[in-house]
């Protein structure tokens, strides 16, 4: 930890307290269209991948995690990422924090808001062939979103993440 900055871990700490409104089990009936995915139980104690900023319209702040198959493959830099792989996205929208602010003097400092959504990624190239080996799906307070949305996932990571297996985070230094 010595060669880490108060902000990265100031972010590593807001990032596993804010993850609390996702924290609720939810039930496997629950599966995204398309691709049958579900959120994982358990995903919360998974190792954080990276923290990320999302500016712009969707204005959130973002936590990506990674079961223990993707953090192997992350930190041994191996790429396809292996079979049962899966990585959960979860996004909130960023608020001021005027404790904060106060404590640092000047007005900087954002935390997590409502959340918005958890994403998954699940890697079975066998069952996800015709998605270059993925499933994905995005929940709304544990609920599923519509087939619609669904199916912008993988033309989204194909177009933008095909060199990195379609996977855009990279485990944070």
């Amino acid at each position: 930890m010595r060669g880490l900055s108060v902000s990265v871990l100031a972010a590593m700490a807001v990032f596993t307290i804010a993850a609390m409104p996702f924290s609720r089990e939810h039930p496997h009936d629950n599966a995204s269209p398309i691709f049958g995915v579900t959120i994982p139980s358990g995903y919360r104690q998974w190792e954080l991948v990276a923290p990320s900023h999302e500016a712009g319209s969707l204005d959130e702040l973002r936590g990506i995690l990674g079961n223990s198959l993707a953090m192997k493959a992350y930190r041994q830099g191996k790429l396809p990422f292996p079979e049962g792989a899966i990585l959960i996205k979860l996004a909130w929208k960023q608020v001021r924090s005027t404790q904060d602010d106060a404590a640092l003097g000047q007005l900087q400092a954002f935390v997590p808001g409502r959340a918005t959504t958890v994403q998954v990624m699940v890697k079975d190239s066998k069952r996800y062939a015709a998605t270059g080996g993925w499933g994905f799906g995005r929940f709304i307070d544990g609920i599923p979103v519509d087939e619609a949305q669904h199916q912008t996932c993988f033309p989204c990571h194909e177009a933008h993440a095909k060199s990195h297996d379609l996977v855009f985070t990279r485990l944070a230094p």
